[in-house]
This record gives C-alpha cells, structure tokens and sequence, in this order.
C-alpha cells in the first residue's frame, strides 16, 4: 500500500533535553572518558527507579548470552533517557549473580520508537518502548465498548516511529468483530480475534523471533492476553524486576520473553496517549505515495479538506483505493486534534 515509515518530523523535547549544571564537588576531574569497546551487548527489558534490568545479547569473556543483570547508568551518559527494548553496552559484573551491579555505557541508535506525551499540551514526549517492530494495539469489541479514537491514535503513533500495527480484537464472542475492524480497512492493518476462545497461532506467526509492544484499555483483556503468550509472566515479571529496589509496578513496562524466540512488551500504566509531538506532515509521511500527493497541497495545509484546507491535493485522488486510504488518513489527523480524555486516554490493566 506505498506505506514507508514516518520521519518523526521536528522533535519535541524529551528527558535528554534537561541539562543540569554540576555542582563543584561533582564536576568531573577530566573530560578523557574510557571508551569501552569491551562493552557486552544487552537489551533492557526492566525499568525501576534508577536500576535497569538487562539481558545480555552475545558471549564473551566471563559472560553468557541471555544471563540477566542489573545495572545502573554510567555518570558519562547524564540523563540519557533509557527505555524497555533498548540495546546498550554493559560492563562490570556480568555474571548475573544475586545483588551485583554493572554500567550501562553506552546506548545504540533506535530503529523504531513509541513516543507520547502526558497530554496534548504538554511538550516533553516519552519514549515508552525502543525498537520494538509491532504495536500489538488490544480491543475489546464489546464490554467496554471499542474506541476508534484510540486506536486512531495508537496507529498515529506506530506509523510516525517506525512500528507495524497490528490490530487485536478480543471478546468476540459478545459482538461481530468485523464490524469495528471495518472502520480501519482503508489502512490495510492486520486484524487478529485473540479473544479467551480462540487460538493464538496467527498471532505467534506475527511476534515470534521479533519484538511486540502491546497496549490496550483496562478491561480489554489485554492482561489475559500476555499470559496467554507468556504462560509463566507473573513469575517472569518477578524475576527480570529484581532489580535491588522494588518489583515491577504498574508504572513500568516489561519485556517477556517468549518461549518461542522473541519478546512481548506489556506497556502498563499509561493514563493517556497525548500527541503533542507529532505533527500532520508527521502522519502523512508514514505513507509514501501520499507524502508524494501532498507535496501539491498548499503551504501550511493541514490535509483535513473543506472547509479547512479547500484546496487539498488529497481531494483529486483518482484511484478509489487510495483516495479511500486518503480519507482513513485524514481520520487519523481528526483524532489527532482531538483530546477528549474518555476516547484517548490509556487506562491500563
């Protein structure tokens, strides 16, 4: 369907952006800084308070993959935001041995990202899961009644960082889940049942060997869902959070392996999915042949139509397909104005 993925556009602020001035007893005694090349290779699968919990990727020297350890962030790195699914470089104690410590000393470029913000008004967006290739985004078709409006803006979120949306309906047995999921069929999403009773291959296909970040209303059944494809996650999230201050919290996320190679990432927590980030020209440049058909909108066009934007390029389509994909589009865009906090805010479970 020409569908690339979203540049991202100008970015709004975020943790990083924070400079704090050292104090004279802090300020560093030189700027020479170990350059570390020894480093392991893990990705982070924990966040609590100061301790990330991390797996390690590779073998080495005193080291084996998939050996668990808990690390801090190195004083060189600031306050370099680190998230669930980033891959890092650890040194220290490697062995994974109870109440030892290693150093995050090095953070890699992310493929993908899934950003918010607190609220549509707020300027500082948070990166909730790194690298992750699909956003599993969990519906209930009925009880409680299915939202448009966030999935909308769930799908505007995975198609401006680089995520493959995947559709999953649950509680099918109350309701014809075709008929909700015929209100994204212009944007050709994969569109899964994974309700109680029914089986979960056609999902499996989609996140084994690969990283899954899921998000869903509470009661949704999207809990019920991660210990479907993690039999043993409650024991799982106890034992990648041990991370020396606390257990894993519903204001965390967490990765979970799963037994078939590759991890889901539960995302609880999240009181709303606030967009402030992300721009119109955001959204259209996730799909390539209508970033192209904009480029003969007018200037400061906001691809919503009449009366708005008269003179949308997206209003001479000629090809149905894609005039309907435009239209689906500029539904995404219309959510993306809106910041009603019953349609869009994430009450998780």
């Amino acid at each position: 369907m020409g569908r690339g993925r979203g540049s991202g556009g100008a970015r709004g602020w975020d943790e990083s952006d924070v400079r704090v001035r050292p104090g004279k007893g802090s300020r560093p005694r030189t700027k020479r800084r170990p350059t570390h090349d020894d480093a392991a290779a893990a990705m982070v699968v924990t966040v609590d308070r100061g301790r990330w919990g991390c797996v390690l990727l590779d073998d080495g020297p005193g080291h084996t993959a998939g050996t668990r350890v808990v690390t801090m962030r190195a004083r060189e790195l600031g306050r370099t935001p680190i998230v669930v699914g980033d891959h890092v470089g650890v040194v220290g104690d490697l062995s994974g041995t109870r109440d030892t410590l290693a150093r995050i000393v090095r953070v890699d470029d992310r493929s993908t990202v899934l950003r918010r913000t607190a609220d549509d008004s707020d300027p500082y967006e948070r990166v909730v899961v790194a690298n992750a290739q699909h956003l599993l985004i969990v519906v209930a078709v009925a009880d409680p009644p299915p939202r448009a409006g966030f999935v909308a803006r769930a799908l505007v979120a995975a198609y401006t960082g680089g995520l493959e949306p995947v559709l999953c309906l649950t509680k099918g047995d109350l309701d014809d889940p075709s008929v909700f999921a015929a209100e994204f069929a212009a944007l050709d999403i994969p569109v899964l049942t994974v309700g109680v009773d029914d089986d979960l291959d056609a999902l499996h296909e989609v996140v084994d060997g690969r990283i899954s970040a899921l998000i869903g209303h509470s009661g949704v059944g999207k809990s019920t869902l991660v210990n479907r494809l993690v039999p043993d996650a409650d024991r799982a999230t106890g034992r990648v959070s041990g991370v020396g201050k606390g257990r894993h919290t519903s204001t965390q996320s967490v990765a979970l392996e799963l037994e078939g190679g590759g991890w889901v990432v539960d995302t609880p927590g999240i009181r709303s999915f606030g967009l402030a980030h992300i721009s119109p020209d955001d959204v259209v440049a996730a799909f390539s042949d209508l970033e192209e058909i904009a480029e003969d909108c007018p200037r400061g066009c906001t691809h919503q139509g009449p009366p708005a934007d008269p003179e949308c390029a997206f209003d001479a389509i000629s090809d149905p397909a894609v005039h309907r994909r435009a239209l689906a589009v500029r539904e995404l865009l219309g959510a993306l104005q809106s910041n009603d906090p019953w349609l869009f805010g994430v009450d998780q479970d």
